[in-house]
């Protein structure tokens, strides 16, 4: 008994990485400043989400890894090949412009991070900027991957962030299994909040990102189940840990008036005098993790998706010389972000960090529905094609946002 758990144990972390880690680093800069916000301003009011987006990343995370097992193709490639070019160009496009404005926020929580501690951003962005592009592009994939994963275990300090801002446990508890009342549906701003927090937390980069790094990894299809366990316990945590940051920011700033903030370290600096010094530090060191950890994978992901999708060479395990336009677009990908960050007022960070969360949750339905074309095929997926209860949760998902979207339109301002 005990050699066989052993084996299993030893098989699920030797492919442990791509589901925990795209999981993880989806509670980036945006993330936070979206689940800060939601607390902020609603308190427990948004708290109700967190069990169906939970169940619907674990589908939807699932699908992505079990295609690039089954395939051994990354998604971009699968869209390319089974609807042709144009479709794929399109699709790239939205995900870079999207993408792009999510890696801008990663710099935006790195610099306020780090303002925290009184360093300008003239100084904490470009040196960040440059940590990460050598971090990728001067190491191989093991070793980055390791990095990912110690980089993934630090979100626990928003857990004891939110222990230590010493929420009402009985109030989170129910409003996390009650609906909230119906009339919130006719608040834009609530419904805004609604898709950003979707958005942010099942973003579309990340099924690109995962598959991806499932078929880079080698895994094959014997070996699925642990992969697929490698997902699963990646989404519980990163729920977790988003759900710890509404209930803090309501323990702290909702209760006490403090309403909106301005951009993520706001958060942690309210946290001071009504949490303790503790619950600061936790935060913002939490805050600089989760900007520099998302400021190295959005670019990757992105670059990923392009060269496949283009049908270049990819990846970090090659060299400059063998997959140029790769490096080149990851390149180009955080210095642009860095450098909007120096030029853009900081009025507009918290606009910019809200809305590209927001993007992710209107690209998000068109990501699905394109991996529900594929893995129901049976001449591509064989018999790991979908079941009806995982097909039901990825339609139902589709559905939802795309009726968010449209109620976001005609709800009153």
């Amino acid at each position: 008994m005990w050699k066989r758990w052993r084996i299993r144990i030893m098989l699920f972390l030797a492919v442990l990485g791509p589901g925990f880690i795209t999981a993880n680093v989806d509670n980036d800069s945006g993330g936070i400043l979206t689940y800060s916000q939601a607390g902020a301003q609603y308190g427990h009011a948004l708290l109700w989400t967190m069990i169906p987006i939970t169940l619907a990343l674990i589908v939807v995370q699932e699908m992505c890894a079990r295609m690039g097992v089954v395939t051994g193709k990354g998604l971009s490639d699968l869209i390319r090949e089974e609807f042709g070019l144009r479709i794929t160009v399109i699709v790239m496009l939205l995900l870079v412009l999207v993408n792009y404005a999510n890696v801008v926020t990663e710099f935006i929580g790195i610099t306020g991070s780090l303002h925290l501690f009184h360093l300008s951003k003239f100084i904490s962005v470009p040196a960040c900027a440059l940590l990460v592009w050598f971090l990728v592009v001067r190491g191989d994939y093991k070793r980055v991957e390791k990095i990912f994963l110690v980089a993934s275990v630090v979100y626990i300090a928003y857990i004891f962030a939110g222990v230590l801002s010493q929420p009402s446990w009985h109030d989170a508890l129910l409003a996390t299994v009650r609906l909230p009342h119906r009339s919130v549906w006719s608040d834009r701003a609530y419904i805004y909040m609604a898709i950003g927090v979707v958005g942010t937390t099942i973003a579309p980069w990340m099924q690109f990102y995962l598959q991806s790094s499932i078929v880079e990894k080698g895994i094959r299809v014997r070996d699925y189940a642990a992969s697929r366990l490698d997902v699963i316990v990646g989404s519980f945590f990163t729920d977790i840990v988003a759900w710890f940051i509404i209930v803090a920011c309501a323990a702290t700033l909702y209760v006490h008036g403090m309403g909106a903030i301005q951009v993520a370290s706001d958060a942690a600096e309210a946290m001071r005098p009504l949490a303790g010094d503790y619950a600061f530090l936790l935060f913002a060191f939490g805050l600089f993790n989760a900007s520099l950890f998302a400021a190295s994978i959005l670019p990757l992901s992105t670059a990923y998706t392009v060269c496949e999708g283009l049908g270049l060479e990819s990846g970090v395990d090659k060299s400059f010389r063998e997959a140029p336009f790769f490096y080149w677009l990851y390149t180009l990908l955080i210095g642009g972000g860095a450098l909007t960050v120096l030029f853009l007022p900081d009025a507009q960070l918290i606009n910019v960090a809200i809305l590209s969360q927001v993007l992710n949750g209107v690209l998000l339905p068109v990501v699905i529905v394109l991996m529900l074309m594929l893995i129901n095929r049976r001449d591509i997926m064989g018999e790991h094609v979908n079941s009806r209860l995982f097909n039901l949760i990825a339609w139902a998902t589709s559905l939802v946002v795309i009726g968010l979207n449209v109620a976001l339109i005609f709800a009153h301002p």
